[in-house]
């Protein structure tokens, strides 16, 4: 039996730029589907007789399924065809996304939420297919630019949803995302590479192997832990800020669009931090990031009395704090085993999202109960975690 750690073909072995734009696009185009929702909640709840309580159960069932489709479909990457396992999951991503255009009903609008983000997982298929083809000289700086893409999806997520939704209802936001998915099908057939990985283990083993992955590597631990934390603070923020947008200071949708759209300004420090770790920077940029975010939070003390500006400002450096780290920790990731990256990107961005699903699930209850208030306290204390943890892991190397 071949082992898991043999090398694979390709047919294309360069990662050109107009490869790493292509890229880009597709993975932002594909992970916005996880967002579209995030900042329309409160007006698909009431249309299905979903409760407020409820409503952010919405983003996080679609976070947990992107977890679950990260671990159970991308280790598959290391084992199969990669071009075609990522156009099954855009098809199935389309249709999800037709689902929930035609939902009338709580249970059914939850279901298909969960099968949408278990269905947008290509990006995390793409991503490692981009390390494979780019030289070690300038892999971050390709995965940073490929994450800068999809990360502008995400930040462009959703304000397109609150244009889209305020003009024409949220039903048509979901109709408007499957036929992107059907562009998108469509050019990754005719411009993705082949990768056929020589692995023949079966896909009981791959799965097995990720245990081991996880025992092996310290560093994917720690970074997995850091990233959970920054980004469950960052879908607590963005599932609670629609809320507090328009019924405190009474924002439309069009005008929380507006909002979103500064927070893209974000974006930028992916790119930037894939930089910094090719400089080898990784740990003095990964205390930026990780002291940035909970002070993220403090904005209101920058401008008193302009909490809407107070609000964006704290948007823009929350994401540009969550996007560094998060690039930071592909960049060591990718380097531990070149054979594994698949799987191991399966268990980083597994991870991510879990925290994100945590930080989605509580964000309603946690305004409901305590107002912005209480969503400033919890939103500074879970990053800190993170910052704790890395402090106490940079020591303890330290002093060996």
């Amino acid at each position: 039996m071949t082992s898991l750690t043999e090398p694979v073909h390709m047919k294309h072995p360069t990662m050109t730029r107009a490869m790493v734009a292509l890229f880009a696009f597709c993975c932002g185009a594909i992970v916005a589907n996880i967002y579209y929702a995030q900042p329309i909640i409160e007006l698909i709840a009431p249309d299905i007789g979903l409760s407020a309580h409820g409503a952010s159960l919405i983003v996080s069932l679609t976070q947990i399924g992107y977890a679950a489709g990260i671990f159970f479909l991308v280790p598959l990457a290391d084992l199969l065809e990669n071009r075609k396992l990522m156009l099954a999951t855009t098809l199935l991503a389309t249709l999800s996304l037709i689902g929930a255009a035609l939902s009338q009903q709580p249970s059914v609008f939850l279901v298909v939420s969960l099968l949408i983000g278990f269905s947008s997982v290509s990006v995390q298929m793409l991503i490692p297919l981009a390390a494979h083809m780019a030289d070690e000289s300038s892999r971050g700086r390709v995965v940073g630019s490929i994450m800068g893409g999809l990360l502008v999806g995400i930040l462009l997520a959703r304000p397109l949803s609150s244009v889209i939704a305020d003009h024409f209802g949220w039903r048509a936001v979901f109709y408007v995302a499957a036929v992107v998915m059907v562009a998108i099908t469509l050019v990754m057939a005719r411009t993705i590479p082949h990768r056929q990985p020589d692995h023949s283990a079966s896909y009981g083993q791959l799965l097995a192997s990720l245990g081991t992955l996880v025992r092996r590597h310290r560093l994917l631990r720690q970074r997995s832990l850091y990233q959970g934390m920054m980004f469950a603070t960052f879908s607590l923020f963005w599932t609670a800020v629609p809320l507090e947008l328009s019924r405190v200071h009474g924002l439309s949708q069009s005008q929380i669009a507006i909002f979103a759209l500064v927070g893209a300004i974000g974006a930028i420090a992916a790119p930037i931090a894939g930089r910094l770790a090719d400089a080898g920077h990784t740990r003095r940029a990964s205390l930026v990031a990780m002291v940035l975010a909970p002070l993220s939070f403090t904005t209101a003390l920058l401008v008193p009395g302009h909490a809407v500006v107070a609000l964006a400002l704290t948007g823009v450096l929350l994401d540009f704090a969550v996007q560094m780290n998060m690039v930071l920790g592909q960049r060591i990731i990718y380097s531990l085993d070149a054979s594994s990256r698949a799987r191991l990107n399966a268990l980083y961005v597994t991870s991510i999202f879990v925290g994100g699903a945590v930080g989605s699930a509580i964000a309603s209850s946690l305004y409901e109960a305590g107002g912005w208030a209480l969503i400033v306290k919890v939103g500074c204390a879970i990053p800190l975690v993170g910052l704790v943890a890395f402090l106490w892991n940079s020591r303890l190397k330290a002093a060996k």
